[in-house]
Order: C-alpha cells, then sequence, then structure tokens
C-alpha cells in the first residue's frame, strides 16, 4: 500500500466532496458518514461526479444525472455491473489519506 495525504481533515465539509489529481488519477473524495474515494469520471461520458449533488450513500452525476452508490462505486442506472474503483481512504490526525 502507498497512502498518500490529499487533503486536510477540514477541506471536505460533511454530505460534501472534492476531486484530487493522484498520480495522474482523478479520484473523487467523499465525506458522507466517513470518507469514501472513487474514481471521479462517471463511465457514460467523462464528466467528474465530485461536484454531483450527494443525498445519502448516492452521488448523482451534474451532466446527465447517472447515480452511483459511494460506498461500493456501483452505477444504479442504465448498465448493471458497472463500477467505478472505488480506493481504500483514511482520516488521520493530519489530513486525508489515499491509497491510489
Amino acid at each position: 500500500m502507498v497512502w498518500k495525504k490529499v487533503a486536510e481533515k477540514g477541506d471536505i465539509p460533511a454530505g460534501k466532496s472534492k476531486e484530487y489529481n493522484v498520480d495522474g488519477k482523478r479520484i473523487a473524495v467523499f465525506n458522507q458518514d466517513g470518507y469514501h474515494a472513487l474514481d471521479a469520471l462517471c463511465v457514460h461520458q467523462d464528466g467528474s461526479i465530485a461536484p454531483g449533488k450527494l443525498e445519502g450513500d448516492i452521488v448523482e452525476c451534474p451532466l446527465h444525472f447517472w447515480h452511483y452508490n459511494i460506498k461500493t462505486g456501483e452505477l444504479l442506472d442504465y448498465l448493471k455491473g458497472v463500477k467505478l474503483q472505488k480506493y481504500p481512504v483514511e482520516a488521520r490526525n493530519d489530513g486525508i489519506y489515499l491509497d491510489a
């Protein structure tokens, strides 16, 4: 595992998300009942899900309204069995870390 610090603990307010570039990967980090991290790009047309509307465990892609579970990466519309890559994320005393 190669853990990398991507943010300070206060950078992502509860119920929000931000996108980070980690070694060339665009990763969305969500602060919703803990931290969750997924590939940031929607499989539809590569729009970022990070600025999407978050309701419970579901984020809505702002481009075409596809829905993903932030805890599993699973796409809930259209293409069954499609998932975004999920990444381990930890909140530590000195910040938020990803294993990506």
